[in-house]
């Protein structure tokens, strides 16, 4: 099985800094796509941003020019960086590992962590 832990969640205040971390663990091959997605109460969850293997990046237009999405494959790590944090970015966000291979058992399957709260304060 393949775990994702997520960290750096919390409460800031609008105009200031976060950074999500996330690490993924386990009898890991290779992941394909890692990316962040949240949900706000009463809302459904969507995309903030994900970041292939090879680096290439896709952000929500909403985040654009404020959040910046990274990875460390060696470490099967994605981190995401926050800035400019505004009240409507509170919601719960969730680590995402697509397609991720495992030795043992041989699979390949999606992952999701277990979320971690970001509140932004007016």
């Amino acid at each position: 099985q393949v775990q994702l832990v997520e960290s750096g969640g919390g409460l800031v205040q609008a105009g200031g800094s976060l950074r999500l971390s996330c690490a993924a663990s386990g009898s890991i091959r290779s992941i394909n796509t890692m990316g962040w997605y949240r949900q706000a109460p009463a809302k459904q969850r969507e995309l903030v941003a994900t970041i292939s293997s090879g680096g290439a990046t896709n952000y929500a237009d909403s985040v654009k020019g404020r959040f910046t999405i990274s990875r460390d494959n060696a470490k099967n790590t994605v981190y995401l960086q926050m800035n400019s944090l505004k009240p409507e970015d509170t919601a719960v966000y969730y680590c995402y590992a697509g397609s991720v291979k495992t030795y043992y058992p041989p699979d390949v399957r999606d992952y999701w962590g277990q979320g971690t709260q970001v509140t932004v304060s007016s």
